[in-house]
């Protein structure tokens, strides 16, 4: 639908309004969320955060906002699928949920809920996410200074860097099982500087990690072949299994931070715990890799149907001088 000039500053004008309305909102709410975890954090309800972070409160509510405005922004033609707009929502909603309600509260007191968050923080909800392949829409709905800012070359290269095929999977199982070395793990539960940059680590490395793998474009422009992204979905599944495994059968108490801080079912004691820690950390990231390679087969089925409607009947390939010209 076309938007005459003479409408256009009217309908600026009201994005503008919007815009201010929702972010005051936002403000508004996470001040009002800070000061109640501040002063009646024990008679908030489950979904209230326990430890209000304004990172991450801002970070999720301004990121869903972007997208809802990128969404209303784009072309009707050109909208992501709905699947693929629930699958956004889902995997943000999911980390939130994880990290900013009383659920933080049992993962800092109860071993299995924490491998429970961690796996949601690294897995789930960043492969929903990127399975979403959100970028063309939230660039178009965030602030234009931002998206000048995120299109730097500084920003960029060490994207590119952290996302290179042979160290992708090294630092997405690494950065998973660095924070549960023992000794670490125990400073970063009691150091708050430490426990948020934990948190962070997963969520960006894991979304950075799903985002190479599950590209739905070929290569290039895409960072790897099918081939390889159906590899890598593959080799870092075998970590998780390993390291699980000697977790949850290891009779001795690896992570005392649990009991010295009182755990949320003592009676469970510090081996059962870690028991289910290990199962969690094993079975589901597994079952992760094994969803993520499907998509990556059916990505390429759709490609080599794509690539075969485009070859005529003598079988020869149809060259588009467009596709490199700039010109159609």
């Amino acid at each position: 639908m076309q938007i005459s000039a003479a409408a256009s500053p009217a309908l600026f004008h009201r994005s503008a309004i919007a815009d201010s309305v929702v972010y005051a909102a936002i403000a508004i709410s996470a001040a009002i969320l800070w000061w109640l975890c501040l002063h009646h954090a024990a008679h908030l309800p489950f979904w209230a955060p326990w430890d209000f972070s304004f990172a991450e409160y801002l970070s999720f509510w301004l990121v869903a906002w972007w997208y809802v405005r990128g969404l209303a922004l784009t072309p009707a033609a050109e909208r992501p699928h709905l699947f693929r707009r629930l699958s956004f929502f889902l995997g943000l909603g999911i980390i939130y949920a994880v990290l900013q309600t009383q659920f933080e509260y049992l993962a800092e007191h109860q071993f299995f809920y924490n491998r429970a968050q961690h796996v949601v923080m690294h897995h789930v909800g960043p492969l929903l996410i990127a399975l979403a392949w959100p970028g063309a829409t939230l660039a178009r709905g965030m602030p234009q200074t931002l998206r000048r800012i995120v299109t730097r070359r500084f920003v960029l290269v060490p994207v590119h860097v952290l996302q290179q095929p042979v160290l992708a999977p090294i630092l997405f199982s690494g950065t998973f099982f660095f924070w549960l070395i023992p000794s670490v793990h125990f400073h970063a539960m009691i150091d708050p500087h430490l426990y948020a940059l934990m948190n962070w680590t997963m969520v960006v490395e894991g979304i950075l990690f799903w985002c190479l793998v599950l590209d739905p474009r070929p290569s290039p422009p895409a960072r790897a072949s099918f081939g390889a992204r159906a590899a890598l979905s593959m080799v870092v599944m075998f970590p998780q299994i390993v390291g699980g495994a000697m977790i949850a059968f290891n009779p001795h108490d690896l992570y005392t931070f649990y009991d010295l801080c009182g755990r949320i079912y003592p009676a469970w004691g510090a081996h059962y715990d870690q028991t289910i820690g290990g199962l969690i950390m094993w079975i589901p990231p597994a079952m992760m890799s094994v969803i993520a390679l499907l998509i990556v087969l059916t990505m390429l089925r759709k490609a080599e149907e794509k690539l075969a409607a485009e070859m005529p009947d003598d079988g020869r390939p149809v060259i588009d001088a467009s596709q490199w010209t700039g010109m159609r």
